[in-house]
């Protein structure tokens, strides 16, 4: 029963040659396509030799059949018709003239019926078939008629055998399928090398660029070198260039992020216990008596908070694990100070313009509002320092306004604007930043906290004038009657 329930083993199919390379793939088509090219055109010349060796034959029997007008008494002996008709090559000469055919050399009768090879204009569609008709027939006498050059008739027809008609085409053949396959293999070549240096070489480069580089992305052979060329080639080849950059840029950002997160579980622990440890000091200074301590000691303490809980949202593998937003009514104001002094711009050349009322609430969760805000503003001010040839102060403007029932906070500076080569990459981790002193992750990780709250952060103009991010907050809060915005220079 088993054996019965065994599967038959399945055939070998067998494939036909194709040879695997390109080039030789092509130079096949070419030679193939060539040949067919040729093969279309040999039934015409085929069909015009034979039309030009019957009439040929027609000729020189129709100059045959006058010896009988000039000869006297019109009486042509037995040996000059047997001349005329050998030099002629045919059997039997007939000339209708007025409907009335006749005879002008008769010789032995044939067996057989002829078959007729009609040269008169109206018949010319079927001479396309002729010549084969005469190659593959059995062999046998054929009658040709044709419109007469020398004499005034209706038509002049001969009989003759078919044998030096076929010889005389088979010899024809052969010298045509001799070109048709020499013509081909040359094209074929000549083809071949051009498509070769045009196409098949530069798409073998690319090829080999593509698995240099995939074996080993960082080998500078595997960058493929533009040619410049305009076409399907050159497009080509500039989008794996820009595929290869973008692939190296985010290889580079997973080893960054890779050894990111090793270290941070490393020190993670440590950290921990270095904030406990802060903590406790912090709590020690609540009990002095010195003013400037109790005034800067708030924020110490919410800095340390956030710290701690940033510290313990770290997973093993070293990726921020950030926690689901908790939104409630912010005042923009208050959060704006908080973000401004820690971003370091009371004590930076870019000083903080806040077209934002005194009231002004935005929903967020406060948290992650400040450290979205932290980072604007921080981005701001370094684009105002390092700012080459600027001689006056900077300026960073913050508004807030509503939109479709969500607050639009518009944070820009009056700095060099964000150069080309980053903006499309700009809210990638890693490859967002034009410094080499920044690690490109502070606009990554304000985008991931504005689109937990379901908006998003957005750069909206950038150029030589400055620089204008749009932070939009969903569920904007309802205004409370203050209609008037003051600009407080912090």
């Amino acid at each position: 029963m088993a054996d019965a329930q065994t599967e038959a083993p399945q055939p070998i199919r067998r494939r036909l040659f194709w040879p695997g390379g390109l080039s030789a793939r092509l130079l096949v088509l070419t030679v193939v396509f060539a040949a067919l090219g040729g093969a279309l055109a040999i039934p015409p010349a085929m069909a015009a030799y034979e039309r030009q060796w019957l009439l040929d034959r027609v000729r020189a029997a129709e100059l045959a059949s006058l010896a009988p007008e000039v000869a006297p008494d019109r009486v042509v002996s037995e040996q000059l018709k047997t001349q005329l008709l050998e030099g002629a090559g045919v059997e039997i000469v007939a000339v209708s003239v007025d409907g009335v055919r006749s005879l002008v050399f008769a010789g032995a009768r044939p067996e057989r019926a002829p078959y007729l090879v009609d040269l008169r204009p109206q018949a010319a569609g079927l001479a396309m078939f002729a010549p084969f008709q005469t190659l593959l027939g059995p062999g046998n006498r054929m009658r040709v008629v044709a419109e007469p050059r020398f004499r005034k008739a209706d038509f002049i027809e001969f009989v003759a055998t078919d044998t030096e008609l076929r010889r005389a085409l088979a010899s024809y053949l052969w010298r045509l399928v001799a070109i048709v396959a020499g013509v081909a293999a040359l094209a074929g070549v000549i083809v071949y090398f051009a498509l070769n240096l045009f196409l098949v070489r530069p798409m073998q480069r690319i090829t080999f660029a593509m698995e240099r580089f995939r074996a080993d992305p960082e080998d500078p052979a595997a960058q493929i070198q533009l040619s410049g060329r305009r076409d399907e080639i050159g497009r080509a080849e500039a989008e794996l260039d820009r595929m290869q950059a973008d692939l190296r840029t985010a290889l580079n950002s997973r080893a960054r992020l890779a050894a990111l997160g090793e270290a941070v579980a490393k020190i993670n622990h440590d950290l921990k216990n270095m904030l406990t440890s802060a903590q406790l000091a912090s709590e020690r200074l609540a009990a002095s008596k010195d003013p400037t301590v109790s005034q800067a000691l708030p924020r110490l303490e919410r800095a340390l908070d956030r710290a701690v809980k940033l510290a313990s949202d770290v997973l093993v593998y070293g990726k921020t694990q950030e926690a689901a937003p908790e939104p409630q009514t912010v005042d923009l104001a208050e959060a704006l100070r908080e973000a401004a002094a820690e971003a370091r711009l009371p004590d930076s050349p870019a000083k903080l313009a806040s077209k934002v009322a005194a009231g002004d609430q935005v929903t967020a969760d406060p948290d992650q509002l400040h450290r979205i805000l932290v980072n604007l503003l921080r981005n701001a001010r370094q684009a105002i320092e390092h700012q080459t040839g600027r001689t006056g102060p900077g300026r960073v403007e913050v508004s807030l306004e509503t939109v479709g029932g969500a607050s639009l906070i518009r944070i820009s500076d009056d700095g060099p604007g964000v150069p080309e080569r980053i903006r499309e990459r700009l809210f990638q981790p890693f490859a967002g930043s034009g410094r080499p002193d920044s690690t490109g992750l502070g606009l990554a990780i304000a985008r991931e906290l504005a689109q937990g709250h379901g908006g998003d952060l957005t750069l909206s103009v950038t150029g030589a004038e400055g620089t204008v991010f749009e932070l939009r907050l969903p569920d904007a809060p309802k205004p409370r009657g203050r209609a008037r915005r003051a600009t407080n220079p912090a």
